[in-house]
């Protein structure tokens, strides 16, 4: 069995193969892609597997919100997101499809619905912009260990 993450690459490069296939037979030359750009964007765009599910209640679990979308197709994953702290849900989570098509027709079908309780948001999860600054930036010296020195060690 192929772990999940590979099955998801292939079939979003299966998907991308398909779709430069269709446009190069359909324009008659690869290098006539400009009029083709736009539709390929949307179409790719319209491909995502993995949905932000916002709104949640506090007692939606990962079980719970993978059972509300598995009419929809075969979900992979679906995690509620949790506050490292208390440990208590953060309201939102996400769930991941093996396909294109049943994440659309979730997300269409799904946002603004009633789950446990509560009214949830459906849309195509964004891929996160990396963070700068705060602990992680590697500034004012608070990383913690050695840093490759052991001139301490005699103490």
């Amino acid at each position: 069995m192929l772990p999940v993450r590979l099955k998801i690459s292939m079939a979003f490069y299966n998907k991308i193969g398909g779709l430069l296939r269709q446009s190069i037979s359909t324009s008659g030359n690869a290098l006539n892609t400009q009029s083709s750009a736009p539709s390929m964007l949307n179409a790719i765009r319209c491909m995502s597997t993995k949905l932000f599910v916002g709104g949640l209640s506090f007692g939606t679990d990962d079980q719970s919100l993978k059972e509300a979308f598995t009419s929809f197709g075969d979900v992979v994953e679906a995690k509620v997101i949790m506050d490292r702290d208390s440990g208590k849900s953060k309201g939102f989570g996400f769930v991941n499809f093996t396909d294109g098509e049943s994440a659309q027709e979730a997300m269409s079908r799904m946002d603004g619905q009633d789950l446990d309780g509560r009214n949830i948001r459906v849309s195509l999860a964004q891929e996160r912009a990396p963070r700068s600054g705060g602990f992680r930036s590697g500034g004012g010296g608070y990383g913690g260990g050695y840093g490759g020195s052991r001139q301490n060690d005699a103490y």
